[in-house]
């Protein structure tokens, strides 16, 4: 099972929908969205991302246990590397629960589980970098260029994905006037889930996003992608305008 990460999955966006009436005040809309999304859901990948949400509104611990645990199962039924990077945040989040309920044991269990799943990321690619530079086999791309997101940011990393269609999303942001490009690429040195979406809005880093301060080879050139529309282009270009969020560089 290969599943990828895909903004227009319709839970996916109920989710986002949901957590935007969150940020606006709106808690009873976003429970409701997070619900609809639940019932939608038709598949175990859809549920384990709808119950996660769920489980952050629930007023009881027992209910958000019970939320918790089921998007957990959801996820372990799935035994996917788009995943997997949010094993450790379901079983933090589970360990929680049980202290707060005084069942230590159980505690203990979910936090070692938790820290099991914790540290360098296993994911094998294969990895793209989307941008408008026109660039060949060989070459080596360097952390130090300018963010595409905060105008005078120099970035201490570079980014990378392992979903196309994400590196995709990135040339179509980048700065320049050249033909939006999509280069697989081959880390020549560690790498780090990116910070900036990993346990951001979703669990774990399920947009398989990466970061390395070690260059990245460009092995090949990937053409097929799920372009953005006109429209997409200026609704991501408004919301990015619009975020506050700090870019952790």
């Amino acid at each position: 099972m290969n599943i990828k990460f895909d903004q227009n999955n319709v839970v996916i966006k109920l989710c986002m929908s949901g957590m935007n009436m969150e940020d606006g005040g709106n808690v009873e809309g976003a429970t409701k969205m997070f619900h609809q999304a639940w019932h939608e859901a038709k598949d175990d990948y859809e549920r384990f991302i709808a119950a996660y949400h769920l489980a952050h509104k629930q007023k009881s611990i027992i209910d958000k246990l019970k939320w918790m645990e089921t998007s957990l199962q959801c996820a372990l039924n799935i035994n996917d590397d788009n995943v997997k990077s949010a094993y450790s945040t379901l079983y933090l989040n589970i360990a929680k629960c049980y202290e707060e309920l005084c069942d230590f044991d159980n505690a203990k269990r979910n936090y070692e589980l938790s820290n099991s799943y914790n540290g360098t990321p296993s994911d094998e690619g294969p990895f793209y970098h989307g941008t408008k530079a026109d660039l060949q086999v060989g070459d080596l791309l360097t952390a130090g260029g300018n963010s595409n997101y905060k105008p005078g940011l120099k970035m201490n990393h570079i980014y990378f994905t392992a979903n196309a269609n994400g590196a995709g999303l990135a040339a179509a942001l980048a700065k320049g006037e050249g033909r939006e490009r999509v280069y697989k690429i081959e880390p020549t040195g560690e790498f780090e889930n990116d910070p900036n979406v990993t346990d951001k809005k979703f669990p774990g880093n399920l947009t398989r996003s990466y970061r390395s301060q070690e260059p990245l080879r460009i092995i090949g050139e990937e053409t097929e992608w799920a372009k953005l529309t006109t429209s997409e282009r200026s609704e991501w270009r408004k919301n990015l305008a619009k975020s506050k969020g700090e870019i952790i560089n």
